[in-house]
């Protein structure tokens, strides 16, 4: 549903669908209720001032009768927002798409306490573009490839890409090195690497972390291998690993890893919730978006896009392929 206020300062208005029946007079007064954490006299003031609309954007003010809109509009009043000190690289733009490396502990999009700063709302004011708009995402605690769409017209050319898993997606990680990891073996659980590894994931509501649900045909699947293990900068035994994902579920590597005997340094959700804490510079979650390959929609060429950023915990000492080249992925390799 279009809506019908445009874009504010990079932020999107927010919908808000309203019940046709209920104990409220007015749809100020079930919006009152709704939002008991605001300052009523503010809200009342807000719709008298004409900043609710309804789909047809005609005002809809404090004496509008619950039933007459089904949905409004409006502009969130946004907080004071402490700047994020991790910033975003454009790798790529044209009139259609936008490819950027991200950073970790920044947003792809708004959410929850970041508004302002997020990437969707930072490269909207950056790039003077109020169309533009994710065409996939990344967690906030994972750093590399997202790419955006410029224009409306062409952006579900470039959605149907992911819907039909016509992008090739690579990702690194980097693992605390479990004792029975042996590279003349290279097994991780009992199984021969390169492996293939497949469950059921379920999204439940409120809940922080996904279940994973054995009893039920696997819904994920991920090509996992081993670029190599050594220790990293900080002294840490480390193994990293190529990850080639064939769906995308939420959490998915991150799950498919833990259950490998594998979790990501730095992951506070997988295998345990640990508590919520300030974000660490130090040590982020050790999840990388390396590829991105794909036939473009528009032209029929060939794209490819690496990132330029590297795991903080790879290991240092450069692996080496048969051929005597460094090893995908490598941190000496991957571009800094």
């Amino acid at each position: 549903m279009p809506s019908p206020l445009p874009v504010k300062d990079g932020v999107g208005p927010t919908r808000l669908r309203v019940p046709a029946t209920g104990p409220w007079a007015t749809i100020a007064e079930f919006v009152v209720e709704r939002f008991d954490h605001l300052d009523p006299a503010d809200l009342y003031r807000r719709f008298d001032a004409g900043d609710f609309v309804g789909v047809d954007a005609a005002a809809i003010d404090s004496h509008t009768a619950l039933g007459t809109h089904e949905f409004l509009w409006y502009h969130r009043e946004l907080p004071a927002e402490r700047p994020l000190p991790f910033h975003e690289q454009i790798l790529y733009a044209d009139d259609h798409l936008v490819v950027i490396d991200k950073p970790h502990f920044l947003p792809t999009t708004p959410t929850g306490r970041f508004l302002r700063e997020s990437a969707l709302v930072r490269l909207r004011v950056r790039l003077d573009n109020p169309d533009l708009s994710p065409i996939h995402r990344l967690d906030r605690a994972t750093a590399g490839l997202v790419m955006f769409s410029a224009r409306p017209a062409t952006r579900g050319a470039y959605q149907s890409l992911f819907e039909r898993r016509e992008v090739a997606k690579a990702y690194e990680a980097v693992s605390p090195r479990p004792p029975e990891w042996d590279p003349r073996v290279r097994e991780l659980a009992g199984r021969p690497v390169p492996l293939v590894h497949r469950d059921h994931l379920e999204r439940l509501r409120g809940d922080l972390r996904v279940a994973v649900r054995p009893e039920r045909d696997p819904n994920s699947q991920t090509l996992v291998d081993v670029l190599g293990a050594g220790t990293s900068a900080s002294g840490r035994e480390v193994l990293h690993t190529l990850l080639r994902p064939h769906t995308g579920r939420l959490h998915q590597l991150r799950v498919h890893l833990s259950a490998l005997g594998i979790p990501i340094l730095g992951d506070r959700r997988y295998p345990e919730l640990l508590p919520e804490v300030p974000d660490d510079p130090a040590l982020p979650l050790q999840l990388l978006a390396r590829e991105l390959v794909f036939t473009d929609p528009l032209t029929g060429e060939p794209r490819r896009f690496l990132t330029r950023r590297a795991l903080s915990e790879a290991p240092l000492v450069t692996r080496r392929t048969s051929s005597g080249a460094p090893a995908p992925g490598d941190a000496r390799s991957s571009g800094g």
